[in-house]
């Protein structure tokens, strides 16, 4: 592996009076540099869809559109679980910040150079080689998560680490409206993204470290005397592990994982089918304005943020740990509000943004429990792999059905049908989280027994 990415060498153990002191100030210096800094990620992953009404009036359909955004998904998706296991065993200091840097000159390269958007096959590969970079951000994120956090603690502050996905993916709509109106260019949503995700990479560089061995701490662990519930905990797991132990001791043989990754698939395409589309869709069929279908969407993301704290201390103050309840009761929550989104007619804006907004701030949740939910399953050693693993099929199954699928049924059956497609997958989804209700409560009987 090359240098400069191996992880940090643990250092001498610090005098025990220091450690009170080092572990607070740390820990929310490392917790702020992967809120800010995944926010970042988010800022130059979904703004090609804010370029899309233009692209539609260039001439590009749907279905061209649909394809071209299905590179970040595709890649994504791959990259996530591949890069999971390489940060697995890399500093997640360098390896978090060298990802947002290259995810953001590519996507400075797409909005300064003319012939970057001259062709579906010219965008749909550069948003490939941004999806891959977009790998390198939840991975290093989850290794510093289970390295500075103990477990009894983890669903509170995960559900509060995964709102960033919600700061950043709300701010991309208003700085697309602010990038637009400075520059007089629609191209704006790309380089405009990209230079401010420059400056939020070199400040994970300069907040994040790796784990507390590497500063001189315990581990986690042993500083709250508290350990994993859904494994037994040993010395063992402080150790780097092999790839080869990580994808067949812990990833491929673990039959909940398979079970709440496939459900994944479902919950993306809830996600993104309606994320992704409603700046289309809205200016389509509800007559929105580009300033107000901004603003919507930044709405769908903002609501998560209490939708997803909330639902994730659910989880831990009402189900004692158990994920899969709350995925279903958010999931079914989800679902009433895509119809009524859908069947509303144009005319009712209000009705329109309460509804996107509800759907925002209940399907976070599920996203965020099944991120959680996979890191409960592991050793933290083969957090970021398994984190990847959950990811692949959301964004290779979900993400990459919601930007073509969708796209293409649109262009030749209607939108309502589109609709269709995604009240299916949340019911589907809810079908197969319910399938492991009964293995995770005997998971977390047998671990607490």
């Amino acid at each position: 592996m090359i240098g400069f990415l191996k992880p940090a060498k643990h250092r001498e153990r610090i005098a025990e009076e220091e450690v009170d002191g080092e572990y607070t100030k740390l820990r929310w210096q490392v917790f702020l540099g992967i809120f800010i800094g995944y926010a970042g990620y988010y800022l130059v992953r979904k703004n090609f869809t804010f370029a899309m009404p233009s692209l539609l009036e260039e001439g590009y359909t749907r279905t061209e559109l649909g394809f071209a955004l299905s590179g970040v998904a595709i890649a994504y998706g791959f990259s996530k679980f591949l890069m999971g296991s390489i940060s697995d065993r890399s500093n997640a200091r360098t390896f978090m910040s060298l990802g947002l840097m290259c995810s953001a000159l590519t996507m400075i390269f797409m909005g300064t150079v003319p012939w970057a958007t001259s062709t579906v096959t010219i965008m749909f590969s550069i948003l490939l080689l941004n999806g891959w970079f977009q790998g390198m951000g939840w991975p290093p994120s989850g290794r510093v998560m289970v390295h500075w956090f103990s477990p009894g603690e983890r669903g509170t502050k995960m559900a509060l680490w995964n709102v960033a996905h919600n700061v950043g993916g709300g701010l991309v709509g208003p700085l697309a409206v602010l990038g637009v109106a400075i520059f007089a260019d629609y191209h704006a949503v790309f380089y405009f993204h990209g230079f401010i995700s420059l400056i939020i990479a070199i400040f994970i560089f300069i907040t994040v470290r790796d784990t507390p061995q590497s500063r001189g701490l315990p581990t986690i662990e042993e500083y709250h005397q508290n350990y994993p519930t859904a494994f037994v905990y040993n010395e063992s797991h402080e150790k780097e592990f092999s790839a080869r132990e990580i994808f067949f001791d812990y990833i491929l043989n673990n039959r909940l994982l398979w079970a709440i990754a496939i459900a994944n698939a479902f919950v993306y395409l809830v996600r993104y089918g309606v994320l992704d589309w409603a700046p289309t869709y809205l200016s389509e069929v509800k007559q929105f304005s580009f300033e107000d279908t901004g603003w919507a969407t930044a709405y769908y993301e903002w609501a998560a943020i209490p939708g997803t704290l909330i639902c994730g201390y659910i989880s831990d103050k009402f189900f004692h740990g158990c994920r899969s309840p709350v995925l279903v009761i958010f999931m079914m929550i989800t679902l009433i509000c895509v119809v009524v989104y859908w069947l509303n007619p144009a005319g009712n804006p209000t009705l329109d943004l309460i509804m996107l907004t509800a759907i925002g701030f209940f399907v976070y949740g599920p996203v965020m429990l099944i991120g959680l939910f996979a890191l409960d399953l592991v050793p933290k050693k083969a957090a970021g792999t398994a984190a990847g693993f959950t990811g692949l099929f959301g964004y290779v199954g979900g993400t990459v059905t919601a930007n073509v699928g969708i796209g293409y049924i649109v262009d030749n059956f209607s939108w309502d049908a589109a609709f269709m497609l995604i009240i299916a997958s949340c019911i589907i989804s809810m079908i197969l989280v319910s399938m492991t209700m009964k293995a995770e409560r005997h998971v977390n009987a047998a671990a607490s027994g």
